[in-house]
């Protein structure tokens, strides 16, 4: 449980990341094993003496077993010959399959197996399969394979014959192509397991920090309504001990905001009883002492109702749906109008917003109001600015210093004398709005412009 709240806690981050590495190493070593048993292993070519002693001759460069021959011509003979590399065991049978002496011929091969190295050659059917023929029994070349036109030789080679005009006729295995059948083969083992693993990693990696992200969002809700629901994770033990704590937090701004707010209501409404009584006993004051009592006592009338408004206002329940800004600014713009006001939307466009729709009216009105009383006249731009709304609200006053644009939101703060109550204004319309955008997730922020004051209104967009 969390703070009566149920939720459900996982293993420690820890010990999962530990698990993570331990699946990861075995699931490698699997894949590795998997290689090793499951892909058949790499062979060498095999090519017969009677195969070789054609291509020599100007006949076919294909071979039965192995990949195609190339032919050259060459003044000289290659340097694969030097030091007396040609002398092999197969080139006595190379020799013999061509009818030429064997001093005129060279072989050389670069192979695991050679004709004679062992006692018994390999079995081409365990090394290449079945012949392509179907036969399954031993191929002719593996009959009497040690001297003869149809010996094998194995792996990479290059073989050479004397021309009766001088030079030599040259045959070699062609290369070996990059990457082979069996290399392949691992590439797409390994690539398929990094993939498997990849994404295995990849979900685990979420699921470790879905919950940090849940929590990010927990704390930005907080920000902007702290009497909001608690909220309930699930997840590793340590974010579970996290959203205790910050569910406790938001339980104690929760009461020190309701205590505060409680404490101030009941100040305002029992002065009220007070000044009913002052007013009630000056009426037998002298003219001029009557009146200016019951100016002061009228002003302090206004003020508290302000604080009453303020305090229902921050108290109330915000009703987030869907709304187009530009219709709530064209409502307001629409009322003050009507009493006479200058006001007037400058540019507009459509922009949606979540936001409750009572409040949201009342931010514009004090804005609007504020620009009437102290500017003249409103001109509002309507806008979206990247993933924000915006809305300008332009007068043409004498506009504020540098210190009092931050200032003036302070509750019950006036800029100079000329803002004073008998224009009606205590101080408190520039709090309410921005506590309002604020519990929106935006803000207000005021500037000097080239014709007087202007109010920057910025709200998260929602489409």
């Amino acid at each position: 449980m969390i703070n009566g709240r149920p939720g459900r806690l996982g293993a420690p981050i820890g010990l999962q990341l530990t698990g993570l590495l331990i699946a990861v190493l075995v699931i490698a070593h699997l894949v590795s094993f998997a290689v090793i048993l499951l892909t058949p292993p790499p062979h060498p070519p095999m090519y017969r003496v009677d195969e070789v002693a054609a291509a020599l001759e100007g006949g076919s460069l294909s071979a039965r077993y192995g990949r195609p021959m190339v032919r050259s011509e060459s003044a000289a003979l290659p340097e694969e010959f030097a030091h007396g590399r040609g002398a092999r065991p197969g080139a006595g049978a190379l020799a013999l399959a061509l009818g030429r002496p064997r001093g005129e011929v060279r072989l050389s091969t670069r192979a695991p197996f050679e004709v004679g190295r062992f006692g018994r050659p390999p079995d081409p059917h365990r090394m290449f399969g079945p012949p392509p023929d179907g036969h399954m029994r031993p191929p002719r070349a593996m009959r009497g394979m040690r001297m003869g036109g149809e010996a094998p030789i194995f792996g990479d080679f290059i073989a050479a014959v004397q021309r009766p005009g001088g030079g030599w006729t040259v045959v070699r295995s062609s290369p070996e192509p990059f990457p082979t059948e069996w290399q392949k083969r691992g590439l797409m083992w390994l690539l398929a397991s990094l993939a498997v693993v990849g994404l295995s990693a990849y979900l685990f990696a979420r699921r470790i920090t879905a919950p940090l992200k849940r929590f990010s969002q927990a704390a930005e809700q907080l920000g902007r309504n702290p009497q909001g629901p608690q909220m309930t994770l699930t997840g590793p033990a340590e974010i579970g001990v996290a959203a205790e704590a910050f569910n406790g937090m938001q339980a104690r701004l929760k009461r020190y905001i309701d205590d505060r707010t409680a404490m101030v209501g009941a100040i305002s409404h029992d002065l009220r009883t007070p000044l009913a009584r002052i007013r009630f006993r000056v009426e037998s004051a002298p003219g001029d002492l009557r009146a200016q009592v019951l100016s002061d006592v009228a002003q302090m009338e206004h003020m508290i109702g302000g604080v009453l408004a303020f305090i229902r206002n921050e108290g109330e329940p915000q009703r987030h749906e869907p709304l187009d800004l530009l219709s709530v600014v064209e409502c307001v713009v629409d009322d003050a109008a009507m009493v006479g006001a200058d006001v007037e939307i400058a540019s507009g466009r459509p922009v949606m917003v979540d936001g409750d729709a009572a409040a949201l009216q009342r931010l514009f009105v004090n804005l609007v109001e504020n620009a009437v009383r102290y500017g003249a006249q409103a001109r509002i731009d309507v806008g979206r600015e990247g993933d924000n709304a915006v809305v300008v609200v332009s007068d043409r006053g004498e506009g504020l210093s540098e210190e009092d644009l931050e200032r003036v939101f302070q509750p019950f703060y006036r800029a100079d004398a000329s803002r004073n109550l008998d224009t009606g204004g205590i101080g408190l319309s520039l709090a309410i709005a921005r506590s309002t955008a604020r519990a929106h997730g935006g803000d207000i922020t005021l500037s000097n412009g080239e014709n007087g004051l202007r109010a920057t209104v910025t709200l998260p967009a929602s489409g």
